[in-house]
């Protein structure tokens, strides 16, 4: 049985990284980013003496305006196809968040803790040999699985607190999931996210990753409607995405 709904609490400590994300959905760069190249933009014409004054009249983006500084014409325009393995691979971030809210009650009141390092090794173990069996970079799925991780952890100790201060929000025992169960999910997500790890590997080394990445994770955070905890979760599950090169 699905543990109660239980309130969202507002966190303290926002990260840089988050607040990004926040302006990035807030401005609209969650859509698609090619929209921003049809987007018109008005030019202000002369009002005439008389009679009222006409509609600004609508220019494509890519004109110059008076007084502003003319952007390159080679300036390339992010487009689906240029993110679409990167925001996959951030999807299946967000839905491994999303298990972490049952890991969270399936530990609460049970006394299991938070951190569970054999349980870690074991994962990073198991990522490690997956990612070489799919020719993918081992040390590098290694990395970004333990941002997983400590994600997942993010979202459980928020949780925990959200309970211990509000105690009839929290699953009674007999709502609280079978971990075991929860695990087996978990290890399925963490095969699907090997194989989108190896296949996004061209997008993780291009110079383009950071921004791309952010605009594939301010996308998932509107259409999953992340809360707050969820998306500073997933803005820590990303870090070792890209690699950056000197």
């Amino acid at each position: 049985m699905s543990p109660r709904p239980y309130p969202r609490r507002s966190l303290t400590s926002v990260s840089a990284v988050a607040a990004a994300l926040s302006v990035a959905v807030a401005s609209g760069v969650a859509a698609t980013p090619a929209a921003a190249e049809r987007r018109p933009v008005p030019v202000s014409a002369p009002v005439p003496v008389s009679g009222s004054a006409p509609a600004p009249r609508l220019v494509p983006a890519s004109a110059p305006v008076r007084g502003s500084t003319p952007v390159p014409a080679s300036v390339p325009t992010p487009t689906p196809a240029a993110y679409a393995p990167l925001l996959a691979l951030v999807d299946l971030s967000a839905r491994r968040l999303a298990i972490g809210d049952l890991v969270a009650a399936a530990k609460w009141g049970s006394g299991g803790p938070v951190d569970d390092p054999a349980r870690e090794r074991r994962v990073l173990d198991a990522v490690a040999r997956q990612a070489a069996q799919r020719g993918a970079d081992p040390k590098a799925t290694v990395r970004i699985f333990r941002d997983q991780i400590e994600a997942s952890k993010v979202v459980q100790r928020a949780l925990h607190r959200a309970w211990r201060a509000d105690p009839a929000a929290a699953p009674s025992p007999a709502e609280r999931p079978d971990l075991a169960e929860i695990r087996l999910k978990i290890n399925r997500l963490n095969d699907d996210l090997v194989r989108a790890i190896a296949a996004a590997r061209p997008a993780r080394a291009a110079r383009t990753c950071d921004g791309l990445l952010a605009v594939s994770a301010a996308r998932t955070r509107q259409t999953r409607h992340l809360d707050l905890t969820h998306a500073l979760a997933l803005a820590r599950a990303l870090p070792s995405v890209c690699e950056h090169r000197p």
